[in-house]
């Protein structure tokens, strides 16, 4: 098994310099790149992601990106409104798929923005990032444009702890962190190519022991990856942290390794959270790792920590993500909008 991940590693990692901007845009002929931002109450970061995809990716010089969505997964900040100032075209989770309610979590946008975008490529990307290159999108989109056998692309980059800069809350409760895939750092320090905590400590474990051919990846939890909608739309959805986690084992089941890559693009600059939040993220993940190697029944899907109050320590308990929603060919009324 080592030697396949060596393998892959040799075939399937690189650099964003690998692919010059002229090279992937005479590969995209007629595919279309949509670009998602999941979006929950980030205004301070994404008007400047906006901007720079728009500046740099949408111009008449490269126009590789065809479609930028901001999801907005009910925020109570002005992030719709900065989001449309900057120029996407902001999309309201609950205004998709009406017939389905909504729940709180990542993975429950991502899986609606199938919905409402059209690109043949769909590039994900979180919408707190700081320092945002376009390099990010370039770098992931690139591959499938370029390798008619690649299908899954993650970026792979440095995660350094360091302090969350004015107006970016480090202890948001867990509906608060709709739109951060894999925050899974805690802010102390400068050390760099250290974040990712829940990564080391979950993550990287788990795939390493049930899943080695994964093994290879840098950055599993990341929250920056690109992906043919024919192979998104056959994967079920984690609805929260677990997608990650999630669409990675499954992309290998439906496709392989080596339809999987990744592409280092840097420097992953982000919102942190606590300790707390970091422990129910890890339980989702855990959890639908669960669910994959058994497919079984879930004895008690909920996590309970504990604060020290006036009496001493109190317990809280919250509830661990346990729904996943079917691939999106399963929905009829995506089946129809794709006749159509």
């Amino acid at each position: 098994m080592l030697e396949e991940v060596e393998r892959w590693l040799d075939r399937r990692s690189w650099s964003v310099a690998d692919r010059p901007i002229e090279r992937i845009l005479a590969a995209k002929r007629n595919t279309k790149v949509s670009v998602v931002l999941p979006a929950l109450n980030e205004e301070a970061t994404v008007g400047d992601i906006v901007a720079v995809i728009r500046r740099e990716l949408m111009s008449e010089a490269v126009p590789l990106v065809d479609e930028l969505v901001v999801l907005d997964s009910g925020s109570t900040d002005r992030t719709a409104e900065v989001a449309a100032a900057a120029g996407a075209r902001v999309v309201a989770r609950d205004a998709i798929l009406p017939r389905i309610p909504a729940v709180p979590g990542k993975g429950e946008v991502l899986w609606r923005s199938l919905m409402v975008t059209s690109g043949d490529v769909i590039c994900f990307v979180d919408a707190d990032l700081r320092d945002f290159s376009a390099d990010f999108v370039t770098g992931i989109v690139g591959p499938l444009l370029t390798d008619p056998d690649v299908d899954f692309v993650k970026a792979m980059y440095d995660r350094p702890f360091g302090a969350a800069p004015d107006g970016l809350a480090t202890g948001a409760a867990p509906d608060e962190l709709a739109t951060g895939a894999a925050p899974d750092e805690l802010a102390s320090g400068k050390t760099p190519g250290q974040g990712g905590r829940v990564t080391e400590l979950v993550a990287r474990p788990l795939l390493n022991l049930h899943w080695p051919q994964l093994a290879g990846f840098v950055q599993p939890l990341g929250g920056e990856y690109a992906a043919r909608r024919s192979l998104l739309e056959r994967l079920p959805f984690p609805v929260g942290y677990g997608v990650e986690l999630g669409l990675l084992v499954d992309a290998l089941h439906t496709v392989g390794l080596d339809a999987l890559a990744q592409v280092d693009v840097g420097v992953r600059k982000h919102r942190h959270q606590d300790e707390r939040a970091l422990g129910r993220m890890a339980a989702a993940i855990y959890r639908t790792a669960q669910l994959r190697l058994s497919r079984g029944h879930l004895v008690r899907p909920r996590l309970t920590q504990f604060e020290r109050g006036e009496e001493g320590f109190t317990p809280r308990t919250y509830a661990v993500d346990t729904e996943e929603r079917p691939p999106m060919l399963d929905i009829a009324e995506y089946t129809r909008r794709r006749v159509a």
